[in-house]
């Protein structure tokens, strides 16, 4: 784990400290077995690379509320962006299903930072492929508006609202050294 403090290039605010994450996963968490009246039938699927992270903490924490472990995977969208033109150097991440599979079981998403909806399309699509879940759901750390999809969460750790021209970035001790969320002008 990495103790350097992450690049920033513009004016930057904290809006959300380690201990508000925590406690948003906690919320998450709770709100996801409610939603589905337990964790039977839950695979718990992160967007790479900060939405795996992510999906891992809610699972642990899905798992000490229920006292049942809950299957926890990542889904690549790479392939399936609108945007790859843009970035065609892009890397694929590695896709990761749990045993058992997506047929038959509700999914739950999980990201980081929703802003157009592209991402979740993009998920929407590899899940497609992989499986016929008998629901999909939503968990997103921060939602920032702006969408340019009908895409909605179900699941939100903080409504952020922020200008098209603002950044949000998650930092996660796992990947970055540093827990919190800032917005960059």
């Amino acid at each position: 784990m990495s103790t350097q403090e992450p690049v920033r290039t513009g004016a930057s605010r904290t809006v959300l400290h380690g201990a508000d994450i925590a406690r948003a996963l906690t919320r998450i968490s709770h709100e996801i077995l409610e939603s589905n009246k337990g964790p039977e039938g839950l695979v718990i699927l992160g967007i790479p690379t900060r939405g795996v992270t992510l999906a891992e903490r809610i699972g642990a924490l899905v798992g000490d509320v229920s006292g049942q472990t809950v299957p926890v995977g990542s889904l690549d969208v790479t392939m399936y962006r609108d945007d790859l033109h843009r970035n065609p150097t892009r890397t694929p991440q590695r896709t990761r299903i749990p045993a058992g599979g997506v047929d038959g079981r509700t999914v739950v998403l999980v990201d980081d930072v929703l802003f157009s909806g592209r991402s979740i399309r993009a998920a929407l699509d590899a899940l497609n492929d992989i499986g016929r879940p008998a629901a999909v759901r939503l968990a997103i750390l921060v939602d920032r508006g702006h969408r340019e999809l009908p895409i909605r969460p179900d699941f939100v750790g903080k409504n952020l609202p922020s200008s098209r021209d603002e950044r949000v970035n998650v930092h996660l001790a796992d990947t970055d050294g540093v827990e919190e969320v800032t917005i960059e002008s």
